[in-house]
């Protein structure tokens, strides 16, 4: 009797870990789910606000536009785990700092782009790792 039970309890423990952990896999996308290789871009602007949460860091970014207009771009970046392992901790880039962000913008075409790096005003550039890190140069000014 034992066994006959053993078996069921086994199937049901192994499909709700198999649920659980598909759950979070579709959760986390892919660089070409959300943003476009066909649109690179390059933001000149100052780091409003980082926020440091997984999976992905986020970066604010305040972009004055050729109108004289002020905009802000939600620009995604690795995890912060992969950012500090690289170096890039907001003492690197405090609140305020100019900086040039080259990425790409997502496909829904709103302020929102994911990072490959920040140039800083030294001409020092900071890798921001997370899902665009394979992806060629961008080529176009915003």
């Amino acid at each position: 009797m034992r066994i006959k039970l053993a078996v069921p309890a086994v199937a049901v423990v192994l499909g709700a870990v198999l649920l659980l952990t598909s759950a979070q896999v579709l959760a986390h996308h892919a660089f070409a789910a959300e943003f476009d290789v066909n649109k690179p871009l390059t933001l000149k602007g100052s780091l409003l606000k980082w926020d440091m949460v997984n999976p992905h860091s986020w970066f604010h970014i305040t972009v004055k536009e050729k109108d004289g207009k002020t905009t802000t771009w939600l620009v995604e970046g690795g995890s912060p785990n992969q950012l500090i392992r690289m170096g890039v901790t907001k003492n690197t880039v405090p609140i305020g700092t100019e900086l040039v962000v080259e990425g790409y913008q997502a496909k829904d075409g709103t302020n929102k782009a994911v990072g490959r790096n920040f140039v800083l005003a030294d001409g020092k550039r900071l890798f921001l790792g997370g899902s665009a890190g394979g992806v060629s140069d961008p080529a176009k000014v915003k």
